[in-house]
């Protein structure tokens, strides 16, 4: 055994000699899972070649000479947990340009670590302000409670809009909650973008212009900029990133074994059983690339085909939980009782947290299938990842995406080894420049002056025309007013003008408009059709079905999930299309009515009209604010009913925050909450108990 060690050891020390580190570091790697599956101590050879190849945290200063104990302790920084975390180099370099006071953008590979390097740099340069803006609500709350436990003793830690400041904050959103604070801020210490890459069309067409426009307005806001991105080769010349510094680093913490099998793969029918087989022959937990909805579908039909449900007491509480609290039809619900999750972009924010809790739980959920989610939403790993379908959507996977999902293989200290298998061709391997064009939809939110040296010819002039058209809209005055507030959450100019197009063409059609403030939904239906007409195609559903959806959920709160679905089935809507279409009313619909609400309140000044209490129920999904918010937190609606119910907290006080109810349930205590909340299942203290976790303030 010491022999094949030290045979690998001079294999590794050539490659080092070389000048071939990545693949003297990918050996080593291998080197490190052996010693791992035998028990074996490091020899102080192996880790002098820790050393050499800037895997710091991997060595084991018992077995070290004194320079490699030296470097142990030399690279460890406090990164806010109990003991200081030792880094490895690239991680080092990084924080240290970081702490110069530099403007960086970084490609670095999944499995590179770059929170630790944010979180040792707010704890050791202690900034007033900081800015993190993440791709997805999921992430959301995985940064928050990373960062709740490290900081919520001296930052307030912010994720929701309308929040009361403190001296010092850190602030956690999407790109479209983020501007919510353009005008509240006065500046930031750091404004930090983690999956910067979705600033370019290429890679989110739908979403990229609102991360431009936020990039744009909060960076100039900013003292210090830290972007990051996985696997990206080079950034083109633009006027996003032309003060920052970029950084590739090709640094592997973990060896990424792949296994080419689609070369032996026919049919479906032959795909199918490879994926049984590998599934059955690796008894670590796996991440399924599905690439697609309709994909989701047809594994789980093979799941449910092939596997009989199992003893897992854990998981067959969490099935009967689902069963009571949306559908006992639920392909899910039969899913989680066979250990197989669901990880997508459209489950409520608590189930998708919950699964991804229990797929890192050794008695949970041991398969993931899922869409590009995974990659946007959590930085979850998984032993093995399987490639069922080399496609995103209708697209074609594209070389980096591909290397994002494989970068779920491994993690540190738990798989040195990231097994993939490849069911299908994968892409192509290939450079990825990043482009990132000046997108013309934002360009109505844009002062002319300001920003015409970020434009082309072309675009100044359509800016020149677009403001013109505007100003005779609504008023030069009126307009520039609300360019300044940056009120607008559409970041496509041609919405905006199609809505002043109509309040001032046709200012007698939205006569009645105060009336959707009325809680009777029943009267709502002229004014629905009217607003979604502003935007047709973008509701997933035809016109029809998405009124009747609207106001059916205005009882989201007085009724169970059970209770509307029943309601919903004269339209055809199940409980995935419940999903999609709640998060359409949340985010889409809701954006369109504030944006028609700033607008109308200039344009029919006559009316009076303000829908601001209706635009707000909808952003909540007609729950009561701190319930909605609190989901977000991994808290489920049904379980803060019970809450309510049990007067352990009341969501109809208009004084409630976020803050303040976490405040009072971490004052309140999880044992107290338990036993004072009535009719709580097993599987409710179990959601209570990873609720409370990520709600803990470290002790000072």
């Amino acid at each position: 055994m010491q022999e094949q060690v030290f045979n690998q050891c001079h294999i590794i020390n050539g490659l080092l000699i070389s000048n071939q580190e990545n693949e003297a570091r990918q050996e080593l790697i291998k080197l490190l899972d052996y010693h791992s599956n035998n028990d074996l101590a490091y020899n102080p050879l192996v880790n002098h070649l820790i050393r050499e190849t800037g895997l710091f945290p991997y060595l084991e200063p018992e077995t070290s000479n004194w320079e490699e104990r030296f470097i142990y302790n030399a690279f460890k920084v406090d990164v806010g947990e109990e003991k200081p975390l030792t880094l490895h180099r690239e991680q080092s370099f990084l924080l240290k340009r970081l702490l110069e006071g530099k403007n960086i953008a970084v490609s670095a590979p999944t499995s590179f670590g770059k929170s630790f390097v944010i979180d040792a740099y707010i704890k050791i340069k202690k900034p007033n302000n900081v800015l993190i803006i993440v791709p997805t609500l999921a992430l959301t709350d995985e940064t928050r409670r990373r960062l709740y436990k490290k900081f919520a003793h001296e930052y307030k830690i912010i994720t929701t809009s309308d929040v009361e400041l403190s001296d010092k904050n850190i602030f956690i959103f999407p790109q479209e909650r983020a501007m919510n604070y353009i005008n509240i801020i006065e500046s930031f210490d750091i404004m930090i973008v983690d999956e910067f890459y979705k600033a370019s069309s290429k890679f989110d067409k739908e979403r990229s212009p609102s991360l431009i426009r936020a990039m744009i307005k909060l960076g100039a806001k900013s003292n210090q900029k830290y972007y990051l991105a996985p696997n990206i080769t080079s950034l083109d010349s633009n006027p996003f990133t032309e003060d920052m510094e970029f950084i590739r680093l090709d640094f592997n913490t973990v060896y990424l074994e792949k296994h080419e099998l689609y070369n032996q793969i026919n049919n479906n029918e032959e795909k199918s059983g490879k994926l049984l087989e590998i599934l059955s022959n690796n008894k670590g937990k796996s991440l399924i690339y599905a690439g697609t909805y309709s994909n989701i579908d047809s594994l789980t039909n093979l799941f449910l085909d092939t596997y009989e449900p199992v003893e897992n007491e854990l998981l067959e509480m969490f099935s009967d939980w689902l069963s009571k609290n949306y559908d006992v039809n639920w392909s899910l619900t039969k899913l989680i009782s066979r250990e197989i999750g669901v990880h997508n972009g459209r489950l409520h924010r608590s189930l998708s947290q919950i699964q991804v809790k229990l797929f890192e739980e050794e008695n949970g959920i041991r398969n993931l299938i899922s869409t590009s989610s995974i990659i946007e939403g959590v930085n979850t790993s998984a032993e093995n990842v399987i490639i069922w379908r080399n496609r995103k959507g209708i697209a074609k996977l594209d070389d980096f995406t591909y290397k994002n999902i494989i970068g779920r293989g491994g993690r540190m200290f738990k798989h040195f080894i990231g097994k993939i298998y490849i069911l299908e061709q994968p892409p192509e391997e290939g450079q990825t420049q990043l482009d990132i064009p000046f997108p013309d939809e934002i360009l109505g939110d844009l002062d002319e002056p300001k920003y015409e040296g970020l434009l082309t010819k072309e675009q100044v002039a359509k800016l020149k025309l677009y403001n013109e058209e505007m100003s005779e809209l609504i008023g030069v005055q009126v307009y520039e007013e609300l360019k300044s507030e940056s009120v607008f959450q559409s970041s496509n100019s041609d919405l905006i003008k199609t809505i002043a197009i109509d309040l001032t063409k046709n200012p007698d059609e939205w006569n009645g408009l105060y009336y959707l403030n009325e809680f009777k939904p029943e009267n709502w239906d002229r004014l629905l059709y009217k607003i979604i007409k502003l935007q047709p195609g973008n509701w997933d559903t035809g016109h029809k079905t998405f009124v009747e959806f609207i106001k059916i959920i205005a009882y989201n709160w007085r009724k169970s999930i059970p209770e509307l679905l029943k309601e919903l089935e004269d339209y055809d809507v199940g409980i995935d299309d419940f999903f999609k279409l709640e998060r359409n009313i949340t985010y889409k619909f809701s954006a369109l009515l504030q944006d028609l609400n700033s607008l109308q309140k200039r344009i029919l000044k006559s009316k009076s009209y303000d829908i601001t209490r209706f635009m707000t129920l909808c952003s909540q999904a007609f729950l009561p604010k701190v319930v909605f918010q609190l989901e977000e937190y991994g808290l489920p609606r049904m379980i803060s009913k019970k809450l309510h119910e049990s007067e352990v907290m009341n969501f109809f006080d208009s004084e409630l925050t976020i803050h303040s109810a976490i405040a009072q349930l971490n004052e309140i205590g999880k044992e107290t909450t338990i036993e004072r909340t009535k009719n709580l299942d097993n599987f409710d203290k179990y959601i209570l108990d990873y609720f409370f976790d990520g709600i803990k303030i470290k002790n000072t």
